[in-house]
This record gives C-alpha cells, sequence and structure tokens, in this order.
C-alpha cells in the first residue's frame, strides 16, 4: 500500500472538484465518498442533491471563521492512497477504515480529537482513495502535520498486516517518483507496458551511461527519439532539461514534459554533471585509447572483457571497501547495466532491459557516494556504448555470457550490502535485478559452455583424469562437488585450454576460486570457467580453439616453472 502526500494549496474547490471529475484521462468512474469527519457529509457523486460546492464549503468552514488575516496561505491538504496490483479489491468500508486510520496516524483527525480537522475520502477507481483535508482544528488551531508523509508510510505498513495486503518496505525517500495512477490508467488504456515517465527515465538513464559532456549527453537523448527542451538562463548558460516522448501528449496535443529531476534524483543536469566531469577526467588519464563513436578500436568483445575485470574490481569493492567507495560503484554500476541493455543481442536484452530497471533503485541511498572511486565501471560503461551492439553469436555472445556472469555476483554483493545497512527497496531492487541477469545468463551462456561441454567429452580418459587432480589440488574442499556437475566438462575443457596457453592451471583455478565466495552460484564450475579464460586471456568461445590430445610441450614447461601469482595475474589483466 503506496500512501504519497501532495503539495499544500489554497483551492479546496478546485481539489474537489478534480476527485469528482473525469480524470486528467477519464479514469475515474464512479467518484464517491467512501468516509468523512461526519457520517452526514454531502456526497456530490451519489447524492444527486449535493453539490461539489456544499462538500467545499463545509470542509472550508473552519479557515473561514478566522480573521482574514490569520488564515494559513496554504490550507488543503491532500493524501492518495494506492494498494499494489495483486492487491484484492477493496470494499468501500475497508478503504473507509483505512482513511481514518490515515487522518488518525497524519496528525489531521487524530482518533477521539473532537476539534480536529474535517476531511473527505474519495473513491473514483478499485484501487486508491484520495483524501482531501484543510488544515484549520475547529477550535481555531492548525493541525500538528509534521512527518505525515513518514507517519503514513508507516501506519500504511500496519494496514498491509492487518487486511493481509502485499508487504512493501520501507522507503527513506531516495526513491524515483512513482508514476500515478493517471499515468498508469493511461498507459494501460494504450496497450503499454510501461509508463511515459518510466520510459523516459530508463531512455535518460541510457543516455547518461559513461557520458563525459553536455553535448554527447543531448546528443544521445535526441539520437534516442525524445522531444528535448533546455532551460537557458539569460546569461547563456544551461540551467536545465526536460523531456518528452513523441506521442506523449495532452488534450490540446502538445508533449507532455518531465524534467530531469522528476524523473529520478540522479538524473537533473548538476547530477549528471557531476558524472561528465569525473569520467572526463578519466578520459584524460587514458588518452591512449580513441573512444570516439567512429573508432573500431574497441570492439563489442573487447569492451566486454574489460568491463568483466572492472566489475570483477568493484565486486571486491563491496566485500571489503567503505560506505563511500561502495556506494560510489553501485551508482556505476547502474551505468554499466544500462549500457548493457542497450547493446545487447536480442535475446539477452529483455532480461537485461529489466535487469538495469529495477536495480535503478539500488543505485541511490542516503550513503553519500565518494568521487573517483568508481573510474573503472564508468569507464566500462563508455567502452561497452562505443563498442557498439554486440552479435548473439561468436566472441560477442560468449564474453556476453562472461560479463552477465561477473555482473551476477556484483548485483548479488550490492543486496547483501543493503541489507546489512537496512536498506530494504534498494536490497529487494538488486535481488530482482538478480534474478532478470540470472535468466539473461541462462539465455547467453549454453550455447558456448555446451561447446566447451562436448570438448571435455572428447579429452581422452587420462587427460580428463589430469584435470580432476588439478581440481582436487586447487579447491579439495569443493572438488567433488564440481565433480558432480553437469559443467565439470566445460571446466576440464577450460583446463586444459589453460595448461595450453602456458599457465599452471592448478595455481590459476585455486586463484580464481579464492577471490569471493560460490555459494550463490548455481553451477560452480560455470563460475570458475568463466573466471579461468578471463585470467587466462583466452578466448570466451572456444569453438575455434584447437582439440587437445595430449599435454603439449610449452604446457610441460610451465607447469615446472615457478609460479609468480602477482606477475601472471597482471598479465592476464
Amino acid at each position: 500500500m503506496i500512501p504519497r502526500v501532495h503539495d499544500m494549496g489554497d483551492d479546496t474547490y478546485g481539489l474537489v472538484d478534480y476527485l469528482y471529475g473525469p480524470g486528467k484521462a477519464e479514469e475515474h468512474i464512479d467518484p464517491h465518498l467512501v468516509a468523512a469527519w461526519d457520517r452526514l457529509a454531502p456526497d456530490p457523486g451519489r447524492d444527486p442533491k449535493a453539490t461539489k460546492g456544499d462538500l467545499q464549503r463545509l470542509l472550508d468552514q473552519p479557515v473561514m471563521a478566522l480573521p482574514e488575516s490569520d488564515r494559513p496561505a496554504l490550507h488543503v491538504w491532500h493524501l492518495s492512497v494506492r494498494a499494489a496490483p495483486e492487491d484484492p479489491i477493496l470494499t468501500d468500508e475497508q478503504w473507509g477504515d483505512i482513511a481514518r486510520r490515515m487522518v488518525s496516524a497524519t496528525g489531521i483527525a487524530p482518533e477521539g480529537d473532537d476539534a480536529a480537522c474535517r476531511w473527505a475520502a474519495v473513491r473514483h477507481a478499485d484501487d486508491h482513495i484520495h483524501i482531501v483535508a484543510t488544515v484549520v482544528r475547529h477550535d481555531g488551531r492548525q493541525a500538528r502535520i509534521r512527518q505525515d508523509g513518514a507517519r503514513s508510510q508507516a501506519e500504511a505498513r500496519k494496514i498491509e498486516v492487518d487486511y493481509g495486503l502485499r508487504r512493501l518496505n520501507t522507503g527513506d525517500g531516495t526513491a524515483a517518483k512513482p508514476p500515478s495512477s493517471a499515468e498508469r490508467h493511461k498507459a494501460e488504456r494504450q496497450g503499454k507496458e510501461r509508463t511515459p515517465r518510466e520510459e523516459l527515465r530508463e531512455t535518460v538513464r541510457r543516455a547518461a551511461a559513461g557520458v563525459t559532456s553536455e553535448k554527447e549527453f543531448f546528443d544521445r537523448l535526441a539520437a534516442s527519439g525524445l522531444l528535448v527542451s533546455q532551460r537557458v538562463a539569460p546569461s547563456g548558460d544551461l540551467l536545465g532539461y526536460k523531456v518528452a516522448l513523441t506521442d506523449d501528449r495532452n488534450e490540446d496535443q502538445e508533449p507532455i514534459y518531465y524534467s530531469g529531476s522528476t524523473l529520478a534524483p540522479d538524473l537533473s543536469l548538476p547530477k549528471i554533471r557531476a558524472r561528465w566531469a569525473t569520467n572526463a577526467s578519466e578520459l584524460d588519464r587514458d588518452a591512449t585509447i580513441d573512444r570516439s563513436s567512429g573508432s573500431a578500436r574497441v570492439s563489442p568483445s573487447t569492451a566486454r572483457r574489460q568491463a568483466t575485470w572492472a566489475v570483477w574490481q568493484a565486486v571486491l569493492v563491496v566485500d571489503q571497501g567503505d560506505d563511500e567507495q561502495i556506494a560510489a560503484q553501485l551508482a556505476a554500476a547502474g551505468e554499466v547495466l544500462d549500457a548493457l541493455a542497450k547493446t545487447s543481442a536480442a535475446h539477452t536484452r529483455r532480461e537485461l532491459r529489466d535487469a538495469a530497471f529495477v536495480f535503478e533503485r539500488a543505485t541511490r541511498s542516503h550513503v553519500r557516494a565518494g568521487r573517483g572511486h568508481a573510474r573503472g565501471l564508468r569507464q566500462a560503461a563508455r567502452d561497452l556504448v562505443y563498442g557498439g551492439p554486440a552479435l548473439g553469436r561468436g566472441e560477442d555472445g560468449a564474453t556476453t555470457a562472461m560479463l552477465i556472469d561477473m555482473v551476477f555476483f556484483l548485483v548479488t554483493a550490492a543486496a547483501h550490502w543493503h541489507g546489512m545497512k537496512e536498506h530494504a527497496q534498494q536490497a529487494a531492487a538488486a535481488r530482482q535485478a538478480a534474478e532478470h541477469l540470472r535468466a539473461a545468463y541462462q539465455a547467453a551462456a549454453p550455447t558456448y559452455l555446451g561447446v566447451m561441454y562436448q570438448r571435455g567429452r572428447r579429452l581422452s580418459q587420462p587427460l580428463q583424469r589430469k584435470q580432476a587432480a588439478y581440481l582436487r589440488q586447487a579447491v579439495p574442499e569443493l572438488a567433488e562437488q564440481v565433480l558432480t556437475e553437469q559443467g565439470w566438462l566445460a571446466l576440464a575443457a577450460t583446463l586444459a585450454d589453460v595448461e595450453s596457453a602456458g599457465h599452471d592451471p592448478a595455481t590459476l583455478l585455486a586463484e580464481a576460486a579464492e577471490r569471493r565466495e560460490l555459494d550463490t552460484a548455481d553451477s560452480i564450475s560455470d563460475v570458475l570457467v568463466w573466471r579461468l579464460r578471463r585470467m587466462a586471456d583466452l578466448p570466451a568461445d572456444a569453438s575455434a580453439m584447437p582439440e587437445h590430445t595430449a599435454t603439449p610441450p610449452a604446457a610441460r614447461g610451465a607447469a615446472k616453472r615457478p609460479t609468480n601469482r602477482k606477475a601472471r595475474s597482471a598479465k592476464s589483466r
């Protein structure tokens, strides 16, 4: 159940007229009173003798009884309360009870207070009510309604328990503004999956991923097909922007614009400027790489490999860093997800898009992100964008699976951190994003893991036993479990590839396994396959690699050489 306290107003009749009217998009059906300060209050919706003016005058009576100089400039209080989509349809009596609980909890009409404010609750849809009140009490004093938003949220959590409704997580004021009921109903009538507000928020976030200048940002917005309006000061300085969909128009056929700050707190122009100021300085430090839009030096597969490494470093920070570092990594992780969804092939794009959409909530909390702590991830987002669309096959497709696998661990780590900090909404969003990533991985990986599995099956029995010995040597506590997994043969083939490339398989495998826990993995062998192929700089798509019939001389020599783990790690990276 979602209560929302709206801005205070000065026109009681205007609000009553709206609540009993057809709505902005004809979404108001059968508006009527479900509760009020007085059981005899007029109901213009059901009583043909009652008028909206009658209800307005009674609501305003305590206000008008004050001397004009003592009347508050803003005296109209407005609260909407909406049930979750999966909740059962409540009766008028139930909504009336909810309304009384809300006005009591917020200080409008505390239970048993005979001098409380006047209020009325109007229902004009199955899933929500609106409560209108005037804040002058019968005794002439103004209601004490400080923190009315927080109080309404706390009461909503109790109502959910009492009525057996979906229990929502407590927010912390950092969430993006949700679509209104009118926006949702309009989208439903038009057959759209998301409201214009949500579509715009997603599109703007994608445009902001990895940007380094105002021009680049606004060029991306224009290229995405949005209508863009800039707010410019007389001096010529850019103050802000707003965007609209070309097909979202009001009754006068004018585009409906949303400013960046109303789409999400981190999409205001100053917040995005802070991103590109950081990103631009990162590029200055790495000027040897051409990342212009016409450059062919960053291929989709190369961008994905580099992003996998950056995400891996971010996982370590989330596991071991301080809060400011972690908050910065999670904000930048949202950019990586947006860029990945934008550039991936069709069979993974839907789940990646949904993962990015829900993870957006996990990128913001009251923990302030430290500047300069997420350079790798922001650069990775930029490389993904400039690498361009990836094919769903070959090395592009295989490195996509590799990157999704690593992002899954980052998002899972984010859920754990938010949970430890009691950021309930953010933790839930990260867990939901992880499920979308799991589905995307299942769409992306089987083809490439299947190739490695078949190569593992074709290994001779002595070679299979040799790879099993490496496994037992490197991770004795995991070996027996891995050997029973379907993906073991793919791991065996990868260990053979690692050895052919001149690495010590047991040493590299131990390093891959110790870097982070594997409890959240569906398949330990799958995770180790991708980690090893990244660390050893092996092709993610193994279909073009030669089959293994015997241990090559180079590998035998490499196995005898002492291992310098730091040097090997640096080389692999």
